[in-house]
């Protein structure tokens, strides 16, 4: 058996930090013929790719479009970006031309809850420290960007409120990049009438800002000009919606977020080009890289793999009934990420337990796999399963995965990229590319446009989670149909639910049945296009644990950062 996880003593930034990258501008020019003019270099190792270029490439034929997501996420691990990272390695490994999409980490699970965004083990993305910490400042210009609407919005009450907007109906929350439960509601504008009208108000954390979901799906900068401007941050007391247009904020807006809009080039630790670009939370929000990031890297490459967040329930529902609706994406596989260890905590053996075979409890949680794979079918799309591997995986475990797989109709593959780079995934990568290759993909979207946005809402929670019904109090449905007879019934839904489970009970593991979805609050975002329903206890701005990785996190007396992972 090849070497396995957590029997390699290094840790992922030892290993990072160990790595000898190549230029970028090399690694432009070489893998994917990009001219140095082209880039804005940042630093040695990350550049940007300029927007003209990535007009330039309108006209070349797309590559294929391989979608990692995962089985319902465990505190066991499942490991989707480090076999997006493996899996592209593993594509140029057997010769084809590959690279992945990726999104940018946020700061808050950095220094929260450990989990970064750049892979994992001999499957990273570097520089993994910059690309985990700051990067090239995306996250600031969109947290700057949309921090100078809420100041306009609120200036403008100051200043004698023309539009006539009623301070209790400021739509237009504050964000940080940052866990900080202590921001989640708030009271502002006290001290005065040098400070403004004092009214409640509330921050969430940058990812789930509205800013962010436009900077991702938007396709250009008038693009991305005009959706920011679309923004409604309130309304009058006759309810009439207030834009950002109004406030004169989308030009300045723009002008914050006119470099951070270019995609970022970096590479994997075996050379393999990749973009990593905007970064919306799945359980929140739409869970996706940039739109502008995916349809360049389809220009650029034979293949390129992209991955959507936690399970394929919430990620990959919404890249596919949102992001691919909107940007008219069509992937040609869909590759289901799990472990054992994470099947076996599915079945109900606990964290401590998952070492020690228990083909019981691994038959109990495979039907949480099963669940995902049928929600994928139904989307008429191919699917592989990747297993990957861990030490303490038995032959009998392996092999009923692989049978119980092999009679959904799909194949099953131990990798072992973690370890072994692009050649542990290659027989993943041969499975995926003879998928591709059997042209068998056609992405039917889960409900049309003209379905009322309730309806949408309950087609998901019955269709995907299998809930019995999706419940809301009257003045949610009635908030629903106000926003219809505004114009924005077409739009899709983008549900808000915590990702460990089907349900809203996260504690409901494997495949649960019996349940509805309830759907606390509505919020419309109108520059990014999409109505967000709030689901059970899911929080917009999240909080520190009670050990946080920033208790870990240093550098050291070469200046180096240690405990990142």
């Amino acid at each position: 058996m090849p070497a396995s996880q957590h029997q390699n003593p290094k840790s992922d930034i030892e290993i990072a930090q160990a790595a000898k990258m190549r230029p970028i501008m090399d690694i432009a020019k070489e893998r994917l013929g990009i001219d140095p003019k082209n880039l804005e270099p940042y630093g040695h190792y990350k550049a940007k790719v300029s927007m003209d270029y990535i007009k330039s490439l309108a006209s070349k034929k797309d590559g294929k479009l391989i979608l990692v997501t995962a089985i319902s996420p465990t505190p066991a691990g499942e490991g989707k970006t480090t076999t997006t990272v493996g899996l592209t390695d593993a594509l140029n490994h057997i010769g084809k031309k590959a690279m992945c999409a990726l999104r940018e980490p946020s700061l808050g699970p950095c220094f929260g809850v450990k989990g970064g965004a750049a892979g994992g083990g001999y499957a990273q993305v570097v520089p993994m420290e910059d690309i985990n910490l700051h990067f090239t400042g995306d996250f600031h210009a969109i947290t700057s960007a949309h921090n100078l609407l809420s100041a306009l919005i609120d200036n403008h009450i100051y200043w004698g409120n023309p539009t006539g907007m009623d301070s209790r109906r400021v739509a237009w929350r504050r964000v940080l990049d940052m866990n900080d439960r202590a921001l989640r509601e708030i009271v502002c504008s006290l001290g005065g009438v040098a400070n403004g009208y004092p009214r409640e108000a509330g921050f969430d954390i940058t990812v789930a800002s509205e800013v962010m979901a436009i900077f991702c799906l938007a396709k250009d900068l008038n693009d991305l000009k005009t959706r920011l401007g679309n923004i409604i941050v309130g309304y009058t007391r006759e309810r009439k919606p207030i834009r950002a247009s109004e406030m004169k904020a989308h030009g300045a807006m723009t002008a914050l977020l006119k470099d951070a809009i270019a995609p970022n080039l970096v590479q994997t630790l075996e050379g393999t080009p990749a973009f990593i670009h905007g970064g919306p939370f799945a359980n929140i929000a739409h869970g996706c890289n940039s739109v502008s990031a995916t349809t360049s890297a389809l220009k650029l490459a034979d293949y390129v793999v992209t991955e959507a967040g936690f399970g394929a329930d919430l990620g990959a529902e919404k890249f596919l009934d949102i992001k691919c609706r909107k940007a008219g994406l069509k992937p040609d596989c869909v590759v289901i990420v799990a472990t054992i260890r994470a099947l076996k905590m599915h079945g109900g053996v606990k964290k401590d337990d998952l070492k020690k075979e228990n083909l019981a409890a691994l038959e109990a949680g495979m039907s949480n796999l099963q669940r995902h794979i049928e929600n994928i079918k139904k989307f008429g799309l191919p699917a592989v399963v990747s297993i990957n591997r861990f030490s303490a995986d038995t032959d009998a475990e392996i092999a009923m995965v692989k049978e119980k797989c092999k009679a959904l109709g799909v194949e099953a593959l131990m990798a072992d990229h973690w370890a072994e780079g692009g050649a542990g995934a290659a027989d993943v990568a041969k499975a995926v590319v003879k998928v591709c290759d059997e042209g068998k993909a056609n992405l039917k979207l889960l409900y049309p446009d003209e379905m009322p946005l309730f309806d949408k809402i309950r087609t998901i929670a019955k269709e995907i989670y299998r809930a019995d019904d999706a419940t809301a109090d009257k003045s949610v449905k009635d908030q629903l149909k106000a926003w219809e007879e505004m114009g924005f019934g077409k739009l899709p839904v983008c549900i808000a639910k915590t990702q460990y489970s089907f349900s809203t009970n996260p504690d409901a593991k494997g495949a649960p049945t019996g349940f509805n979805i309830p759907v606390r609050e509505v919020r419309l975002s109108a520059g990014a296009e999409f109505i967000v329903a709030i689901c059970g206890e899911i929080m917009t701005m999240p909080g520190l644990p009670k050990v946080p990785s920033a208790d870990s996190i240093d550098v050291n007396a070469e200046g180096r950062i240690v405990g990142l992972f």
